[in-house]
């Protein structure tokens, strides 16, 4: 919406009077706040009447500020940030929500098949983690969490480069995993039927906005925030239970493989102690 709402006012600027021009400059400094303010708020804080601020937004091609607000709010659900909402704690409602989040995580989590994609990721001879965008970072603490545990955990893509190269190098046998959250790159769609061709042994990490899927290792999780940006607590949560589903199916291997990480920590003095 704060892009599409500068363009509309850059179009309708040369027709719009004074009075309207100061509330569509005010918008234009302020787009989040069209998601806070009903047209007396904004009349009140830009000094002209409520007539004109509804002139205003018909004049941007609303029908009056409650469109506008539910448009910004349409373009957050997608993943933009912006602010839809003027709690009186911010960081109180962002907690709550995060707890909700990873409440709803417990409720709705398969055991079994969290177990089965646990064993698969602790017995395949290779594992590729692959994030774009927002997923990259859940990507990344996954991978740093499974190198603990076994060899051969791969992150992509690499810097600077695209996908291809590493799942063309995917066995049936290897694992996979996916981590895409809205806002995705384009082409994920692609990127996940590739993964599905090379492997049967795909998991799939997403939110509710990935289209639904018959893939039997897919854990969703929300992201929906109190903020302007999407928060990943319960994507963070997954990705602990996860891993450590992991280290309890490679049983000894997976024990051995974490001292002997250890050791060469401890010999290369890396860790601050």
């Amino acid at each position: 919406m704060s892009g599409a709402l500068a363009a509309r006012i850059d179009e309708a600027w040369p027709t719009l009077s004074p009075q309207e021009q100061r509330v569509a400059g005010f918008l234009a400094a302020h787009p989040d706040e069209s998601a806070l303010y009903n047209s007396s708020e904004l009349a009140r804080r830009t000094g002209v009447s409520k007539a004109t601020v509804s002139r205003c937004f018909r004049r941007l091609g609303f029908t009056g500020s409650r469109e506008a607000r539910e448009a910004l709010r349409a373009r957050r659900a997608a993943g933009v940030p912006v602010a839809i909402g003027d709690p009186a704690d911010p960081v109180v409602a962002q907690i709550a929500l995060d707890v909700e989040h990873v409440r709803e995580l417990d409720a709705a989590l398969d055991r079994v098949a969290l177990h089965e994609a646990a064993v698969a990721l602790a017995s395949a001879p290779r594992v590729l983690v692959v994030g774009g965008r927002s997923g990259q970072p859940v990507a990344m603490l996954l991978r740093q969490a499974l190198a603990q545990v076994r060899s051969d955990v791969l992150l992509a893509p690499g810097a600077g480069q695209t996908i291809g190269e590493e799942l063309a190098g995917v066995t049936p046998e290897d694992a996979v995993v996916l981590v895409g959250f809205r806002r995705r790159p384009a082409g994920f769609g692609r990127v996940v039927a590739a993964a599905r061709a090379a492997t049967p042994n795909l998991v799939l990490i997403a939110d509710p906005s990935l289209r639904p899927s018959a893939d039997r290792w897919r854990f969703d999780v929300a992201i929906e925030s109190a903020s302007p940006f999407d928060s990943y607590a319960a994507a963070a949560t997954l990705v602990s239970l996860l891993a450590g589903a992991v280290l309890t199916a490679a049983g000894p291997a997976g024990a051995a493989h974490v001292a002997a990480v250890d050791r060469t920590y401890a010999a290369l003095r890396e860790l601050e102690v």
